[in-house]
C-alpha cells in the first residue's frame, strides 16, 4: 500500500505541496495538463528551485493572468471569486478529470465544507469559500489529487 506521510509540524501550503510533489517524481507538465480540464481560465503553474534555511526543493506558484475591462480596456487583476461547496464540486465533477482525482477533490473540499458549516452553522453545501474558493487555491486542492493519482498514493499519514 503506497503510502504518503506528510511531516509538516508548522503546517503546509498547496503551493509547497504541488512543489514536494513535483520533487517526487511528477512530472510538472502532466499536471498542467490535467487541471486543464477544470472550467477556469486565466491561471498557470511557475515551478523553480528554491532553497530555505538550508533545505532546497520546488517552488511552485500558480499566477493569474490579468484580466482585461471589456469597458476600459485596461488590464486589471484576477477577481477573487467566492464559490459555495456546491460550485466547485459541480466544477469537478462535471471534468474529464479521473474518477479517483474526481472523489479526492471533492472529499478535500467537502472536509473543508463541513468544518467551515460547523462553525458558522450552516449545511455544507450552503458554504461560500472566500480563500478557498479562489482559482489558486481550487488549483492547489485539485492539484494534490492529481499528484496522488500521478504518484500511486494509496493512503495518506499526517
Amino acid at each position: 500500500m503506497p503510502t504518503l506521510v506528510y511531516n509538516c509540524p508548522s503546517g503546509i501550503s498547496g503551493d509547497m505541496n504541488l512543489g514536494a510533489m513535483i520533487g517526487l517524481g511528477v512530472d510538472p507538465s502532466a499536471l498542467e495538463t490535467e487541471l486543464r480540464k477544470l472550467p477556469y481560465k486565466g491561471w498557470h503553474l511557475h515551478f523553480e528551485s528554491d532553497q530555505r534555511g538550508g533545505i532546497s526543493g520546488t517552488r511552485c506558484t500558480v499566477h493569474l493572468h490579468p484580466i482585461q475591462n471589456s469597458k476600459n480596456g485596461r488590464a486589471h487583476e484576477h477577481e477573487h471569486h467566492h464559490r459555495t461547496f456546491s460550485d466547485i464540486r459541480k466544477a469537478i465533477e462535471n471534468s474529464d478529470l479521473s474518477a479517483r482525482v474526481k472523489g479526492d477533490s471533492v472529499a478535500c473540499f467537502h472536509a473543508l465544507a463541513k468544518a467551515e458549516g460547523a462553525v458558522h452553522g450552516i449545511e455544507a453545501e450552503k458554504v461560500h469559500f472566500h480563500e478557498v474558493g479562489a482559482i489558486d487555491s481550487i488549483i492547489d486542492i485539485v492539484g494534490a489529487a492529481i499528484c496522488w493519482d500521478f504518484l500511486g498514493i494509496d493512503r495518506i499519514v499526517c
